[in-house]
């Protein structure tokens, strides 16, 4: 297995939920979690990427391994390139992004992907997805849906509820994405210099921007059960619930 280094980006201003990443859940704040599951992970280090002082704070309380970031990145990737940029990576380093609001997410979903992209070098980017069988999800615009071709590169992100279907049935398969991506160094200076599209602005997808100018992302089906994604007060009020 390629080494590779988990880099979590956390900021402050979440528009459905500002300052998610210090909101408590069972006495610890919702990043010291998702820096857990990543040291549980086979990453060779694990960082923190913000651009604020109190997420700054926070971490520092678990980790020194912490990197200031710019305010003006429109997207969690834009973040990681800046950070690999700071820590001089190599271009063929393998960069795991794991989102700071993936709460109970499985350590081998980490190792997955991971594995996902060294063993797939025509792509650039790899992302894990999981099954939708329930109605309330896929018509959800909180749970991101992914559409692939037969090659499992993707080539559809969307809030909206596709494919569509008349009648929901479980048995038409339909993906959620999981927001969990590898790349390589390189790959991140290039993505980080190109402008935003229209897609990843309508639909608030940064990896819309990969596919519009034509970089393929890898997609597999996650080995494991995910944990909770924490985007709204419900969510977080519903992890409280389950991590007492």
């Amino acid at each position: 297995m390629q080494p590779f280094i988990v880099i979590i980006p956390a900021r402050y201003a979440s528009t459905r939920l500002p300052g998610k990443a210090l909101r408590e859940i069972a006495g610890r704040p919702l990043l010291q979690h998702v820096f857990a599951a990543a040291c549980a992970s086979r990453a060779q280090q694990v960082f923190i990427a913000t651009d604020d002082v109190r997420i700054a704070a926070c971490a520092n309380a678990f980790t020194e391994n912490v990197v200031m970031t710019a305010r003006t990145h429109s997207s969690g990737t834009d973040r990681l390139a800046e950070a690999a940029a700071q820590m001089a990576m190599p271009d063929d380093a393998v960069l795991v992004n794991v989102q700071g609001d993936e709460l109970g997410l499985p350590a081998a979903l980490i190792d997955q992907v991971a594995v996902a992209l060294t063993r797939h070098p025509d792509r650039q980017m790899a992302t894990l997805c999981e099954r939708l069988v329930d109605e309330q999800e896929f018509t959800n615009p909180n749970v991101v849906k992914v559409i692939v071709d037969r090659d499992n590169r993707a080539t559809c992100f969307s809030r909206a509820a596709i494919p569509w279907q008349e009648t929901f049935d479980a048995a038409i398969n339909s993906y959620k994405h999981i927001g969990l991506y590898a790349y390589r160094a390189g790959f991140l200076r290039e993505y980080s210099a190109l402008p935003a599209c229209e897609w990843e602005q309508s639909e608030r997808l940064e990896q819309l921007r990969a596919i519009y100018y034509g970089h393929k992302i890898h997609v597999e089906e996650a080995t494991q059960p995910t944990g909770m994604e924490i985007n709204t007060e419900a969510d977080l009020a519903a992890a409280r619930k389950v991590y007492l």
